[in-house]
This record gives C-alpha cells, structure tokens and sequence, in this order.
C-alpha cells in the first residue's frame, strides 16, 4: 500500500528535483497505528561519490546518511540527505537540495542519522553441490560471497551463481588477512577430511563470529581434537565453531542445508535465539527501540 502511493507521490520530485515531504496514516490502511512522515528525494551521484562509495564497500566501511528535513506536507530545497563516508568527505544526495553541507539555522528541521555497515560477507570453502546451493542463497539474500577452491579445480564463477569472487588457492597459501573482516562468516565444507584439517590448520587465527564445519558431531570433535594436537589453538577461536553448521530444520537436501545455514548464520550476527516469533513477547523489530 504504502510504496504505490509514494510512486504517485515521487512523479513531482523527477519533474521539480526538489525532495518533498508526504504523509501516509497507517491507522486507515495498513492496521497499524501512526501517521508515517515520508521523505523522497532525488538522487543524483557524483562521479567522485560513485568512486567514494566503491572505495567504501570495498574496504568494507561503515558510512552514514544523515536526513535533513521538515514535518510538513510539501517540497522544498531545506530538506535532503548527506552522505558521510569519512569526518571530511561527505556529499549530498542532489546538489539541488542542499546547497550547503552544514545544517542552516533552520529551527523546524530536523534529523536522523542512520550508520550503514556493510554487506554480511560469506566465505565459503569448497565447491560440491551443496556449496553451489548456499552461494546462491546467501547472494540472494544481499550477501558478499567469495568461494575458495583447490587450484586443481576447474570451476569458474559462472558455477556458483552469485558469487562476488572464486579463487583457487590451497590451504598452505591461503591469505588470512581478508577473512578478519567486519560482518564475515566462513564455512568450511569441501567434503574431504585432510582438506578441511588443513584450511582449519590456517583459518585458527581469525577472528570471526562464525565459521562453520559441515557434516556430523563426531566428525567435528575428531577434526578439532586433531587441530589441537597440531598446534597451539586460543580458547575463543572454539567460540566461533558452529559444527554441524546450520539450525535444527529437519534440512535434507542441498537447499533446505543451504536455508538451515544462512539462518543460522544471521541469529549468530543479530544476537538472536532460534524460537518462533510466536513465542517472543514485545516488539518484534527492537533495533531502534533498543538504540
């Protein structure tokens, strides 16, 4: 309901380039109480903000936008956003709507400034069936995926739809220094047991939330007892195993393994339990409130 009338509504803006400021009542139409206050705007990005934007993503940094604006019905050029990737460089949404890059004396505006973090990224290591099935589904979700072979292996990127990056690289070489990254995941599933020793050998020093161990308990308690008797392992790096990897859905094939895993995968990141909405007392979207 909401997002057909701020098509409507958005027609003004591309004809004014001026953002504007509409309501919707929610108590009428969508059965929940409150009057939203929207704003639209256009957007028009620089050339060295697309390439200031790319820098960002890459580097996997957080960046803001901060949205100036009125509680009243109407357009005008007091209002817009401004994007923040650094204290210095900062740009605006469309050079129409805010001529200038610090707020006026303006005492009806107000703000909101909302910290954008990166894309959840999801290494993965191996390339059977399965691997292929959660590469796609964690891409469908919005995710960064790399995928990490044996150079011996012929697949290429077309394999494993969605994927960001493939890169054929044994354990013995593998570089760590990428993997200690914001928002990262790895899972371990190349199907062999000297294989996954040996990535397991590497990956003891990274510090992640979560990496996960496909295949039975047994198999992860013999995999980890031999890791400790190869080398010297800290206590938290047994924090971050989660072996089985994925939640307790019943999955049997590739896709439901897939769904268990990058659910899994999101409760650890969000701090969430796995129990039914049905069962959790209060607001279910608490981000906000929280903060």
């Amino acid at each position: 309901c909401v997002e057909k009338e701020i098509l409507k509504q958005a027609h003004s803006v591309f004809k004014s380039n001026l953002p504007k400021i509409m309501t919707y009542d929610g108590r009428y139409r969508l059965g929940c109480e409150g009057i939203l206050y929207i704003l639209i705007e256009p957007f028009d990005p620089s050339t060295s903000f697309l390439a200031a934007f790319k820098n960002c993503s890459e580097t996997r940094e957080d960046f803001s936008v901060t949205n100036y604006f009125v509680k009243e019905i109407g357009s005008g050029g007091n209002m817009g956003s401004i994007i923040h990737f650094s204290s210095t460089l900062r740009f605006p949404f469309n050079q129409n709507s805010i001529s200038e890059f610090l707020p006026n004396d303006d005492v009806s505006r107000l703000s909101f400034t909302q910290i954008l973090k990166p894309a959840f990224k999801l290494i993965i290591i191996g390339g059977e069936h399965d691997a292929v099935q959660l590469c796609a589904y964690a891409a469908f979700l919005g995710w960064d995926v790399e995928v990490i072979l044996s150079p011996s292996n012929p697949q290429k990127i077309n394999d494993f739809p969605g994927a960001k990056k493939v890169i054929h690289q044994n354990a013995e070489v593998l570089e760590i220094n990428n993997f200690n990254q914001k928002e990262t995941a790895i899972v371990l599933m190349t199907h062999s047991y000297v294989s996954d020793l040996k990535y397991l050998l590497q990956l003891k020093d990274v510090k992640v939330s979560y990496l996960g161990l496909l295949g039975p308990s047994k198999r992860r308690e013999k995999l980890l007892g031999e890791l400790v008797e190869q080398t010297l392992v800290e206590d938290g790096f047994f924090d971050c195993i989660y072996g089985p990897a994925g939640l307790n859905l019943g999955a049997e094939t590739p896709q439901e393994i897939a769904l268990s895993i990058c659910s899994e995968i999101l409760a650890v990141f969000r701090g969430q339990d796995t129990s039914s909405l049905k069962n959790k007392k209060g607001n279910i979207h608490t981000k906000f409130l929280d903060e």
